[in-house]
């Protein structure tokens, strides 16, 4: 039996119906149960996504973000932890999705609903509509992203995710909004950019666009001593406006696929009257 393994069944559990004429000696009993550790990270990714509704809710939009940024890391960690610890289960990869879609769909689109629907009424009543629109269309979108991913993980390149994921415009979404809420954004124009950021990010993620996945980066290696010190440096940098510093980071990151896509396809076109003599 697996180290990990948190619940299991009653005592007298039953036996596999499908073993039923074989010798009841040699029968084994079904194994009901879950692993403990990869699931309860995926249950902290969970919890950080509803914390961040709630605090939306209650008009906290400093926060929320900061509880979609934990929903992250929590995220980070249950894949990792469930290969580290050969914990993997097809029962862990359905609740990640589903934790995944209410820390990174849900939760910022009722964020961005909260901070910014509301002020919209106040201008028109059409602008309103159109924000409730777009944090809808956001949360769908992430929804779809997330069912591909599930569908296509055995045909796509392990070095490239196919849209982008729904963290990283999560991390979009989560930082703009915490920067208008530190820096006191306020007007028309700041409630258009933000509904502009989030139907973007939207788009991004249900596009065909290749993101890279890291996954070819080797953190174990060695490197240059002078490269520690860049860790440190690094850390510096994102506690001095860590709202400012991760909103460059996301959107650079959201970015760099849509522009690299562009760029190439922009470069394999002839140019016009090329061929003429």
């Amino acid at each position: 039996m697996p180290p990990l393994l948190a619940v299991v069944g009653a005592p007298n559990e039953p036996y596999d119906h499908g073993m039923s004429n074989q010798n009841p000696k040699s029968a084994r009993p079904v194994r009901r149960g879950v692993f403990l550790l990869p699931n309860l990270l995926t249950t902290g990714t969970l919890f950080s996504g509803f914390y961040a509704i709630v605090a939306a809710i209650d008009g906290n939009f400093e926060r929320a973000p900061i509880a979609i940024f934990i929903a992250m890391i929590f995220d980070g960690l249950d894949g990792r932890v469930a290969r580290w610890t050969h914990t993997e289960s097809a029962f862990g990869k359905e609740y990640d999705s589903l934790s995944d879609l209410v820390a990174f769909g849900v939760a910022p689109a009722l964020v961005v609903y909260q901070w910014g629907v509301a002020k919209l009424l106040e201008y028109n009543l059409v602008w309103g509509r159109i924000g409730w629109l777009v944090t809808f269309f956001y949360a769908a979108s992430t929804a779809f992203r997330l069912a591909r991913f599930n569908t296509r993980t055995s045909v796509v390149d392990k070095r490239f995710f196919e849209g982008l994921p729904s963290p990283s415009g999560a991390a979009v979404v989560a930082s703009f909004i915490w920067c208008a809420h530190e820096f006191s954004f306020s007007g028309l124009g700041a409630l258009v950019a933000a509904f502009v950021v989030t139907a973007l990010v939207a788009v991004f993620m249900t596009s065909r666009f290749y993101y890279s996945s890291f996954k070819s980066v080797q953190l174990t290696g060695r490197v240059k001593a002078t490269y520690a010190i860049l860790v440190p440096l690094f850390f510096v940098v994102i506690a001095l406006h860590p709202q400012l510093v991760l909103l460059a980071l996301s959107g650079s990151f959201a970015l760099s696929a849509p522009i690299v896509g562009i760029w190439r396809k922009l470069r394999r076109r002839p140019l016009e009257g090329a061929g003429a003599p």
